[in-house]
């Protein structure tokens, strides 16, 4: 892949690549959130991050308010860059459009990830411990929002900033809620599961049913912190990745 796109906005170009590493962002996200991981893991590594519309440069475009609508688009996007062996890393909701994905790339007869990478996402076919809560008033809404950690008070405590980020975030946590898992046999490809000890939107007791997704190998690693652990554990979910992805090369 040697170009960018409005779904692409920081992939660089890379001449030999041996594996692509697709990376979707949790709701509210935007793929900047990858942008500097081309430059934390190995060049084999081609590093793919997934701006969905509605934000960004696509602020104009309308925002997904379904999975499946999310899926269709995103199978159609990645289909022509299937081409070298791929993962996908997801966190949150970008976790259940990784999983989603990749069974829409298998009933289409196209090739699977060689790798699903998962973080801070319930295993799929679970109940959500919580209520919806894209229908609730706004002020309701942004204490739900300021209780997963993940937005700067500061960010909502302005009006302009407030009509910017509400509808983005609705948007997308209706995508998560509206979500309806439908059986279907575990995939073919290794799962990778990341999660935090004291997530409670997403406890860890949710966490290793991913298991019965997948005919392959899973792993699932835990680190302390909230929703968000990621970022401060970055560099060790990265390791993981790269050293999980090698074995995909040899």
């Amino acid at each position: 892949m040697q170009h960018t796109s409005t779904w692409f906005p920081f992939v660089q170009p890379n001449p030999d690549p041996s594996v692509r590493l697709f990376c979707f962002h949790y709701a509210g996200g935007r793929a900047v959130v990858f942008r500097d991981w081309k430059n934390l893991l190995p060049s084999w590594i081609q590093v793919i991050p997934v701006e969905l519309p509605g934000r960004g440069a696509r602020i104009r475009e309308p925002l997904f308010r379904s999975l499946d609508a999310a899926v269709e688009a995103l199978h159609a996007v990645v289909r022509p860059h299937l081409d070298l062996p791929f993962a996908f890393f997801g966190h949150s909701m970008g976790a259940l459009i990784s999983f989603e994905l990749a069974r829409a790339l298998r009933r289409s007869g196209d090739p699977l990830p060689s790798q699903l990478f998962l973080s801070a996402h319930r295993a799929p076919h679970l109940p959500n411990p919580s209520e919806p809560i894209y229908g609730l008033s706004q002020a309701a809404f942004i204490e739900k929002i300021l209780d997963m950690n993940g937005t700067p008070p500061e960010v909502l405590a302005y009006p302009e900033l407030l009509d910017l980020v509400v509808p983005i975030l609705r948007a997308d946590f209706e995508v998560c809620d509206t979500y309806a898992y439908t059986p279907a046999p575990p995939l073919d490809c290794p799962i990778t599961v990341f999660g935090g000890e004291t997530d409670h939107v997403v406890p860890p007791a949710l966490l290793p049913a991913w298991s019965e997704h997948t005919s392959d190998v899973f792993n699932l690693h835990t680190y302390p912190g909230d929703h968000f652990f990621l970022q401060h554990v970055q560099s060790d979910v990265l390791s993981i990745m790269s050293r999980d992805l090698a074995q995909v090369t040899r």
